[in-house]
């Protein structure tokens, strides 16, 4: 299982404030939560909440979370073919929710909103697992 963990940055501790920042650094992040997939709450956030707030934006994430986890229709029949990411586009931009690996009663995921005119999908996709293989330390035989 794979958990947050904080780590030298530069001689810096860098935890999950550290994590947010940088993923708000990749162009046209505008906000950015950090959600318990379990409880459906904001563990943290960053960025612009001015449509809704980061409790109600973490609320209604993990509703699209847990629909597409549960969903017959996107199942591939395949073993060890894991959902990772659900990618939501709008007319003026698009959602990214990177799920962190673990069973989702006790999975985190992070929902970053983008600019459709500053962000770049493929690019925001490779800087954030980049980012996030960072913070995400595999604990098995420690």
């Amino acid at each position: 299982m794979l958990k947050f963990s904080p780590e030298k940055n530069g001689g810096a501790v860098v935890g999950i404030d550290g994590c947010l920042k940088r993923i708000m650094d990749i162009p046209g992040a505008c906000s950015v939560t950090l959600v318990d997939g379990a409880s459906g709450l904001a563990i943290a956030a960053a960025g612009r909440h001015d449509v809704v707030d980061q409790h109600e934006d973490a609320a209604a994430a993990t509703d699209v979370v847990r629909s597409v986890l549960t969903s017959p229709a996107l199942v591939t029949g395949r073993a060890g073919d894991d959902i990772t990411e659900i990618i939501v586009c709008g007319t003026q931009g698009y959602h990214l929710l990177n799920l962190i690996d673990g069973d989702f009663d006790g999975r985190l995921f992070v929902h970053i909103l983008f600019d459709g005119d500053t962000g770049n999908l493929a690019m925001a996709r490779y800087q954030l697992r980049a980012i996030l293989a960072e913070f995400a330390e595999d604990d098995h035989g420690q």
